[in-house]
């Protein structure tokens, strides 16, 4: 399995906690590169049909992704085949087995870790294509001592997420420079509602702390031995 890194392409900015088609469009339309449902208990729950609807909606290139917490992995496999979405999200206490498991049947996985989960160092196990660092609380819009993240794998399969907004999405890509940062509470107006102002500021910020990092440290060619894998061939 190879990964996404830095020098291959730019960062992902994934959206998540999307509700309603007039919101993922907003959010691809600010330059995001993924958007998220979940179907974990939540106040931004969505149905698998309403998913399924809005993904059908969106530019190929758009990676969906399912939200998904201590679910049987034949319920997650099943549910984003029939919505159509490109990749789960694992946000719960899910093993490296059943992790394994799910990603031998869809075509990216996502697993998520409370930050200074000492099971991290374990991730290659899980076989997943990404490291997403969280919150202790997802979905509380707390931000974590981003320290705990430093390390932790490789950059290019690390996504930052928990507390992260507008104004400080910047200063965690300068501090981690990882491959993805994801948001939900961040930019809304209200639970499952999001904030156009918000997301887009939050994409411009994002994208301009890449651009101010390739500019003080350039990036040498990436080796051409070993295609890396990118969400939008999925």
């Amino acid at each position: 399995m190879s990964f996404v890194t830095r020098a291959d392409q730019d960062l992902l900015v994934k959206i998540c906690g999307i509700t309603s088609e007039a919101d993922a469009l907003l959010c691809v339309s600010f330059g995001a590169d993924a958007v998220g449902f979940m179907f974990a208990p939540s106040t931004r729950q969505i149905s698998v049909q309403m998913a399924g609807d809005i993904a059908k909606r969106l530019p190929p290139e758009i990676l969906t992704v399912g939200v998904f917490r201590d679910e049987a992995p034949q319920r997650v496999v099943e549910t984003v085949q029939q919505a159509g979405l490109g990749a789960a999200q694992l946000h719960g206490h899910e093993s490296a087995q059943e992790t394994a498991w799910i990603r031998a049947r869809l075509p990216l996985v996502i697993k998520a870790f409370p930050a200074g989960d000492r099971t991290i160092s374990r991730f290659t196990e899980f076989g997943a294509d990404y490291l997403l660092i969280d919150g202790d609380t997802p979905g509380s819009g707390q931000v974590f001592d981003w320290r705990l993240a430093e390390g932790v794998a490789d950059p290019g399969r690390l996504i930052v997420s928990g507390g992260l907004r507008p104004d400080n999405v910047a200063q965690a890509i300068s501090h981690l420079q990882p491959a993805g940062v994801d948001v939900s509470t961040g930019v809304e107006s209200a639970p499952g509602r999001k904030d156009p102002l918000k997301v887009r500021d939050f994409v411009m910020n994002a994208r301009a702390a890449v651009a101010e990092i390739e500019a003080r440290d350039p990036l040498p060619p990436a080796s051409s031995e070993e295609e890396p894998y990118d969400w939008r061939d999925g």
